[in-house]
């Protein structure tokens, strides 16, 4: 069978059994699923041999890069070694106990114990029934409302669905569950008002985290839950002054705070984490994604020492884990991960010339063109917002579907670039070059022209 005839065959299997995540799956069956067979390095290639540059890094995840023999070859150890072995019953395996360890070298200061999962959404339900145990353990029960934003995203678990703010996951599934409310995001491309500059908004948004703790009183809120830079909501980059006002905030109320660093955790802000890109101080951390560079599925979530050192003395059992916390292969695979990211100094590469080579070669490329209203950059993050009036920061209609207009081009064109509304999203991974930058660049202008072309706009 040629290369063709095989992927008809994988496409015709998936549509008749496989249930994929976010997808109208009618319609999925009718374009075909897209069977990627193999990665190597920046590159993906299709199962009828259609090379990708994928800067996307899978799911915001492969920090290191397809293919590593390291990876593969830990992972083939340590199943030899202990292929698994659970975590309750008082018992724990080497790599996981390493890991916890390592982490705790790596973690914003203070943060030194660790609880395991799989997801990122299993992480955040973990913050979820962590922060009720921890104000019950201190007796006051009646803090259990939980504020995030409403482009921020957090899982799909019944209470991490619930702490995403999306609306469109919530509507089919009766979410969200009491206790969670969502405010506004420090977006200024989205929602300034006219003549509102960035520092105004950041003001403006963090105010609304004040105004929520008032209306719902101080004495009932028990955390607030953020992104440090929101990734799937469209790479919104806070402005300088947002975060400093919201950790004082959180403070001035006892409020507890907890950065979701699921996408900006492991070197993609050029920190090992967001929050220390931007000197926030969380009571509790959330990570998965780059711990394993997506290698294999791992999370954890890391308290610091107001929270975590409640939950070590608690008196009351922690009823709480899953069947894979900590599993051994994820964990020794993660440990390698992270050497290797200290080895080539990945965690703060995106800080250096790569990030900032990143940053100009967007910017020199989109600043004038008509259809692009603004590129955010920071670390290897990127959005390229389209627009029917620059000047105006005025959105498309959605039913022109402009946006998977041109992330259809961009996989034609072979770039695996993301559309969040008509935002073009783009997240490499970390050991990205120079010149597959420039590719990036080329290849992002070439699908937004032909988009351009296909919508008949003309500027």
């Amino acid at each position: 069978m040629d290369l063709q005839g095989a992927m008809q065959r994988w496409q015709e299997l998936d549509a008749e059994h496989h249930l994929h995540p976010f997808t109208t799956h009618h319609e999925l069956a009718g374009r075909g699923t897209r069977v990627i067979e193999r990665g190597e390095g920046c590159y993906v290639w299709e199962a009828d041999g259609h090379k990708l540059l994928d800067g996307m890094a899978g799911l915001w995840c492969v920090q290191v890069g397809y293919g590593r023999e390291r990876l593969a070859r830990i992972a083939y150890e340590q199943l030899k070694k202990l292929s698994y072995y659970n975590n309750f019953f008082q018992c724990a395996s080497v790599p996981t106990i390493e890991l916890s360890a390592k982490l705790a070298e790596i973690l914003p200061a203070g943060m030194k114990r660790v609880f395991f999962a799989s997801s990122g959404s299993e992480a955040n339900d973990t913050v979820i029934k962590s922060v009720w145990y921890y104000w019950n353990l201190m007796g006051k029960p009646e803090k259990k409302q939980f504020i995030s934003r409403k482009l921020g995203y957090h899982g799909v678990g019944v209470g991490s669905a619930s702490l995403t703010g999306m609306s469109f996951m919530h509507g089919m599934f009766d979410l969200p569950l009491p206790r969670f409310h969502h405010i506004m995001n420090p977006y200024w491309w989205g929602e300034a008002e006219d003549g509102e500059t960035e520092e105004q908004i950041g003001q403006r948004a963090a105010q609304a985290l004040e105004d929520k703790i008032l209306e719902l009183g101080p004495e009932n809120v028990a955390a607030f839950v953020a992104e440090p830079i929101q990734g799937a909501g469209g790479v919104i980059i806070p402005p300088d002054n947002y975060w400093p006002a919201v950790q004082a905030i959180c403070r001035k109320y006892d409020v507890l705070l907890v950065a979701d660093e699921v996408i900006c955790g492991f070197g993609r802000t050029g920190a090992w984490w967001g929050s220390e890109t931007y000197g926030i101080q969380p009571d509790i951390l959330a990570m998965a994604k780059g711990l394993s560079s997506g290698y294999v599925p791992i999370s954890a979530v890391a308290f610091g020492p107001r929270v975590g050192d409640a939950i070590f003395a608690g008196e009351k059992e922690y009823a709480h884990g899953v069947t894979y916390a900590g599993h051994p292969v994820a964990a020794a695979v993660s440990l390698e991960n992270i050497r290797i990211m200290e080895e080539e100094g990945l965690a703060t590469r995106a800080a250096g010339p790569i990030g900032t080579y990143w940053r100009d070669v967007l910017e020199q490329t989109f600043k004038d063109h008509p259809m692009v209203g603004q590129v955010r950059t920071k670390g290897l993050l990127a959005c390229l917002e389209l627009s029917e009036d620059r000047a105006k920061r005025k959105r498309f209609d959605e039913q022109r579907e402009v946006g998977s207009t041109c992330r259809n081009f961009s996989v034609r064109n072979g770039l695996v670039m993301r559309a969040v509304r008509d935002g073009m999203i783009l997240s490499p991974p970390l050991i990205i070059t120079e010149a597959q930058i420039d590719e990036i660049a080329a290849k992002a202008k070439k699908s937004i022209d032909q988009t351009m072309a296909a919508i008949g706009f003309k500027g």
